[in-house]
């Protein structure tokens, strides 16, 4: 059974940062591409940030330049290190894995509450 759990959010003020850490078990982590995704409150979830297992990485233009994803494949983790906060980032932030076999984002955390104010 495949286990993403997401640890990391908080309240913090613009121009803040924080670090979103993602443990993944239950399956070969280094096979999957591993996501941020966000959903704001009334917003459909979006996209924010991707990594391959090759490490390649994507980004929403919204976060380009702010955001940075990666993964450390020996603590079966990825990370979303957020610099530069901004209220619009509010959002709950959910990890997601994408195992190679199936190319489709299967597996999903609980997601963590990231709150910026003004």
């Amino acid at each position: 059974q495949v286990q993403l759990v997401e640890s990391g959010g908080g309240l913090v003020q613009a121009g803040g940062s924080l670090r979103l850490s993602c443990v993944v078990s239950g399956s070969i982590f280094s096979a999957n591409a591993m996501g941020w995704y966000r959903q704001a409150p009334g917003k459909q979830r979006e996209l924010v940030a991707t990594i391959g297992s090759g490490a390649r990485t994507t980004y929403a233009d919204s976060v380009k330049g702010r955001f940075t994803i990666s993964r450390d494949n020996a603590k079966n983790t990825v990370y979303l290190q957020m610099n530069s906060l901004r209220p619009e980032d509010t959002a709950v932030y959910y990890c997601a894995a994408r195992p190679m076999s199936t190319g489709r984002w299967d597996y999903w955390g609980q997601g963590t509450q990231v709150t910026v104010s003004s």
